[in-house]
């Protein structure tokens, strides 16, 4: 008599994941291939959201191109290729060359015009890369009317 309660439990917490699955906002499943515009990196992506297919409970914290693991078979592990700009809408990578993640994505070049806005140990790291870095200009969005 066990089996038929832990198979009602398990159907009752399969429904409720399920309904709980229809009622989500879905998120954009595309495959493509990504480009950084500061680097020219390109690599395949699989996935671009905040809920990479295949993980359990991670929840990224911003809008990122996934790919799956190319150095491992298992299925739940993924790589961060990059995002957008949270200022030029430019798609950066995740290189530290490129972009730094402050509670949202910069690009360097917004990342230096704007420097006085962000934290003093922000513009101490900034300073600290300064010999290291390549310049970009950072290119705005569309001001055309």
């Amino acid at each position: 008599m066990g089996t038929p309660l832990v198979c009602g439990v398990m159907c009752m917490r399969k429904y409720m994941c399920s309904s709980l699955q229809m009622d989500a906002p879905k998120e954009v499943q595309s495959t493509g291939e990504f480009t950084c515009q500061l680097c020219g990196l390109t690599a395949p992506y699989t996935y671009y959201g905040q809920k990479p297919p295949n993980t359990r409970s991670i929840v990224l914290l911003e809008e990122s191109y996934v790919m799956k693991d190319p150095f491992t078979p298992d299925k739940d592990k993924f790589l961060i290729l990059g995002s957008h700009c949270s200022l030029c809408s430019r798609s950066v990578c995740a290189g530290t060359e490129c972009s730094l993640f402050y509670s949202k994505r910069f690009c360097l070049p917004c990342v230096n015009e704007n420097l006085k806005a962000f934290p003093l140990e922000i513009q101490e790291d900034m300073d600290k890369r300064k010999p290291q870095q390549k310049s970009f200009p950072c290119k705005k969005g569309d001001t055309r009317t």
